[in-house]
């Protein structure tokens, strides 16, 4: 059965393959698509919200007040999350845009030195006498492909098209899965709904499970795992938030 499924999608990858499919059915990112941002947004927007509803809660206090903190949360880390993507992102673009130009000029000007670092990557790999030879003038026949080999393995940097990258919106598509997915929470508050808690436990243990779940699309975990581990990590923070809550009511 398990060789059948195996057979079953190596024809799978070789068709793909064929139409160019490949990167996108298999070799799956969240570039372009802003998923890595969604999922984390949402995970992170869905967790902070339940630990302040949880410890108001626990601290027995009125719903305005789970209203007010939450929502004021709620914005505040959204805010803060978006604008840390933004920094982070623009940060990682503007690196890769320099430490490229410095390759670039480095090929173009030093190129006997950048030949040298060649051979000696290639070296490491295992290439040697005419094997070596051949490869390195392969390879130094165009500068976009020498300098996007130094940055891989002299830097360590995967080369791609930066103008693809967006911080804004990588911020903004945290900052809406963030308050989207953190209101959940708030909202048998914010409607009045009879036992209040307990349908704020209920509705974010689901969503903490679906949104864990997402997470398997870019970890390649079981979805299922994915899901209970990130139920599990809210779980505890809402236990903690709530017990602490409880604690600083009593004492103060």
């Amino acid at each position: 059965m398990e060789d059948e499924e195996l057979q079953k999608k190596i024809a799978e990858v070789r068709e793909a393959h064929k139409d160019q499919s490949a990167h996108e059915k298999y070799h799956k990112t969240a570039s372009g698509t802003y998923l890595r941002d969604v999922v984390y947004g949402a995970n992170d927007g869905i967790i902070t919200t339940f630990a302040v509803v949880a410890g108001v809660a626990g601290a027995g206090l009125d719903t305005k007040i789970v209203i007010i903190l939450g929502v004021a949360n709620l914005i505040a880390d959204g805010f803060a999350m978006a604008t840390g993507n933004y920094l982070g992102t623009k940060s990682e673009v503007l690196f890769q845009k320099n430490e490229r130009e410095m390759e670039e000029w480095e090929v173009e000007h030093v190129p006997d030195c950048e030949e040298e670092e060649l051979r000696h990557i290639y070296r490491g790999k295992g290439f040697e006498g005419e094997d070596l030879d051949r490869a390195v003038k392969i390879i130094m026949k165009s500068k976009k492909v020498w300098t996007d080999e130094m940055m891989t393995h002299e830097l360590g940097m995967v080369p791609h098209d930066i103008s693809e990258d967006s911080p804004v919106m990588n911020a903004v598509a945290t900052f809406i899965a963030f308050i989207i997915a953190g209101a959940l929470p708030l909202l048998p508050y914010i409607f009045g709904v009879g036992n209040t808690f307990t349908v704020a436990i209920i509705m974010t243990g689901i969503a903490l499970f679906i949104v864990g779940s997402l997470r398997s699309w870019l970890t390649k975990q079981f979805w299922l795992i994915a899901g209970l581990e990130m139920l599990g990590v809210g779980a505890i923070a809402a236990v903690v938030a709530f017990y602490i809550g409880d604690w600083l009511e009593k004492i103060i």
